[in-house]
């Protein structure tokens, strides 16, 4: 049954929709003045020393989960198989190839642009997955750019000083190999302002998310999904931090004053994986009716990085980027996932098992069933994926959040 309380609306969302719809016309602007260049990025790739070499910055992973959340990458994903990739494969990768292959972007209805602007350059950070080298070879041949990457050691318990010292190697061949391609030289002066500002706003973002500790949570896992657009596309601008700086004032006035994200909140869940982009606001309205507050995620936490407090920018990208949660092994994302839980006051947790991003996806391997064990919580997996809504079951996955909501209210009887 859907419940009768409406939500409070978070005011900055207004000044969000202004901030990116001037995003991406800049890049569109860019892309057609021969003054101006754009470089594509991976979403947490070297995006400070592109800007600190003055590129305007693009994200595609952006654009394939815009394509999942507008419910339409089956369409496209076609497209990429028939070019000989594997429909089980990186469905931004395949959705966002295969849009392309058609000639369609969400970003025209959006934003009245024609689509993804045109790449000068693009680089990537093998940090997340290697579909991204790929999906980037693929656009490098098509608008025949360079493609140059980051490729850190993977699945790292412990990050050892030389695994930083490589990755810092890796950025510094980076920086001489655009130096020589386009004619720059790279100001460190001013590499180390974009850094500065990329850090402050992934504290501040960081802040917004630690807000959810608060009983009742003014935020959830949903709205983060809305609000992290800055930390991402926008990291190392003033306009970033001049966003967070906003919205954690909201937080922490909401948490002043008890408002919460979820009415009457009952249930306090953690949501480990990807997002199901193209149900996203189906399922929040079902944890929303059923009192359960999905108030903290690893996915939202990937863009919390340590602070940069002046020195080296080269190592401390090195360091954050080699760090991230999906760049671990198995015991390191178990050990991070019992902290979250418990510093979140967490009663369950939803697993994700995306049929198309097993890189992050966790609960193929028993790690939710030694969580349930040692944190004596109620663990749900569901089965789905982050834009191909063919993967995805909304009848069963409702159901099963019922029953998980049932669970969780036979432990409080």
């Amino acid at each position: 049954m859907r419940s009768t309380v409406k939500r409070v609306e978070i005011e900055a969302r207004k000044q969000l929709r202004a901030i990116v719809r001037a995003y991406f016309l800049s890049l569109d602007e860019a892309a057609r003045d021969p003054a101006r260049r754009v470089a594509w990025c991976t979403s947490v790739g070297p995006c400070e020393i592109l800007r600190a070499f003055g590129f305007e910055v693009y994200f595609p992973e952006n654009h394939g989960a815009l394509l999942g959340a507008r419910k339409v990458s089956h369409q496209y994903i076609p497209r990429a198989v028939a070019a000989g990739y594997c429909a089980e494969s990186c469905s931004y990768m395949t959705s966002d190839i295969g849009s392309a292959i058609a000639g369609y972007s969400p970003l025209t209805d959006a934003f009245g642009i024609a689509g993804p602007p045109r790449p000068d350059l693009l680089t990537y950070n093998t940090n997340q997955c290697r579909e991204v080298q790929e999906w980037w070879s693929f656009f490098g041949k098509r608008y025949d750019v360079d493609v140059l990457g980051i490729t850190p050691p993977p699945h790292l318990g412990t990050v050892a000083p030389h695994h930083i010292a490589f990755v810092r190697m890796e950025l510094e061949k980076l920086v001489a190999t655009i130096e020589k391609r386009f004619g720059l030289q790279l100001d460190y002066d001013r590499l180390g302002e974009v850094v500065a500002l990329s850090s402050r706003a992934s504290r501040l973002w960081c802040q917004v998310l630690d807000t959810c500790r608060s009983h009742p949570s003014p935020f959830t896992f949903f709205d983060g999904l809305v609000h992290m657009s800055p930390v991402i596309l926008m990291r190392g601008t003033q306009t970033a931090v001049d966003y967070y700086e906003l919205l954690l004032e909201e937080m922490n006035s909401r948490v002043a004053q008890g408002v919460a994200a979820v009415a009457n909140e009952r249930f306090r869940i953690y949501w480990e994986g990807m997002p199901v982009w193209p149900r996203m606001r189906d399922l929040s309205d079902h944890f929303f009716d059923l009192g359960a507050a999905v108030l903290a995620s690893t996915y939202c936490n990937s863009w919390a990085f340590d602070e940069f407090s002046g020195g080296d920018p080269l190592t401390w990208m090195a360091k954050t980027s080699t760090e991230i949660f999906i760049n671990r092994d198995e015991a390191y994302k178990q050990r991070f996932l019992r902290t979250m839980f418990h510093r979140f006051d967490i009663d369950g947790a939803v697993f994700h098992n995306a049929r198309t991003c097993p890189n992050n996806t966790n609960s193929r391997f028993g790690m939710a069933q030694r969580l349930r064990d040692e944190c004596n919580i109620p663990i749900l997996v569901i089965d789905g994926d982050l834009s191909d809504v063919r993967f995805f079951s909304s009848a069963q996955t409702m159901t099963n959040i019922e029953a998980f909501i049932e669970q969780l209210e036979e432990r409080i009887r």
